[in-house]
């Protein structure tokens, strides 16, 4: 389970030092991959392996789309996680996600993943979340 908010920096190469209690849940590797709302979502290896087999069942049954499945295989990257539990995000996903190298980014839990945020739009999606919680009152 991921769970949690930490605040992390970028450095000067793009690499992005995961927080200890996520490193053990993601094993050696993980998978990199576009997330929802511009945020860059990181997998264990195993966790993104049986989604994607889901995701080539609901193509055959129709339930989503041959183009949804290549935009989320195109995406993503297998990293291994370095000695000091750290992962390098390319230039293709610090773009989307809105981050560059040195900034500093958020690392949250999503439960079944990880999520690197830029810290604006996760404050964002943090208050949106907050106001759902409150039933509508942020």
């Amino acid at each position: 389970m991921f769970v949690g908010f930490h605040e992390r920096q970028l450095d000067d190469k793009g690499r992005l030092a995961l927080p200890s209690a996520f490193r053990t849940a993601m094993g050696d590797s993980c998978y990199l991959v576009y997330g929802e709302e511009r945020c860059i979502d990181v997998f264990p290896a195993e966790a993104f392996e049986d989604m994607a087999t889901e995701m080539m069942r609901q193509v055959r049954a129709r339930e989503t789309t041959l183009t949804r499945q290549r935009a989320f295989a195109h995406s993503a990257t297998l990293v291994t996680l370095d000695k000091q539990g750290r992962v390098t995000l390319d230039d293709r996903l610090r773009q989307y996600a809105h981050v560059t190298p040195s900034s500093k980014v958020v690392v949250s839990g999503n439960l079944d993943r990880a999520e690197v945020w830029s810290t604006d739009l996760y404050e964002q999606i943090a208050a949106a979340g907050r106001g759902a919680i409150a039933g509508g009152r942020e």
